[in-house]
């Protein structure tokens, strides 16, 4: 099962999916996230994009019904600062506790983004970034995400976690 993308999400889904990051994904920015590892050799747009997926799914499962658009947005965005944080001369060592707010700004300098958009992004971290607490349901569907998604990529050491290509 390793790399499989054996995890399924519906066809709606998929089809939000593709819709919400068209002219988002494809921009070198997002692309150069293919160059940069987040958790062990899983490379930082591998994670986001289990991490939108997951996202789409819990909202399904806990019956949510979150505003899509900005669930996949800040979801695949949460993740936007755009270096190697293994990398010490890349930041300061307080990785965990800074990148919501960098990947924010970046996010920021390219697109416009709504309120839920970047309560998604600057949240993600919560608790570890205590004072920046997850606002609406699809800030608090992605920090959970994000973390299931972490534990699944680090510890089973699995790539693609769903059925999707992009």
């Amino acid at each position: 099962m390793k790399g499989r993308g054996h995890l399924k999400i519906s066809e709606k889904d998929k089809a939000y999916i593709v819709r919400y990051l068209s002219g988002i994904i494809d921009t070198p920015q997002a692309q150069s996230m293919k160059t940069f590892i987040q958790h062990g050799h899983i490379t930082t747009y591998t994670h986001v994009l289990n991490v939108v997926c997951m996202s789409c799914k819990v909202d399904e499962k806990l019956h949510a019904h979150s505003d899509k658009q900005s669930l996949i947005i800040g979801a695949f965005l949460h993740d936007y600062y755009l270096y190697d944080w293994h990398d010490p001369t890349s930041n300061d060592g307080l990785h965990g506790f800074r990148h919501p707010v960098r990947a924010l700004q970046k996010a920021q300098e390219q697109f416009v983004l709504n309120p839920k958009e970047k309560n998604i992004i600057v949240s993600h971290m919560w608790p570890l970034t205590i004072t920046r607490i997850p606002k609406c349901r699809e800030a608090a569907i992605v920090c959970l995400s994000d973390k299931l998604c972490a534990l699944y990529e680090t510890i089973l050491k699995d790539k693609k976690l769903f059925d999707i290509d992009m």
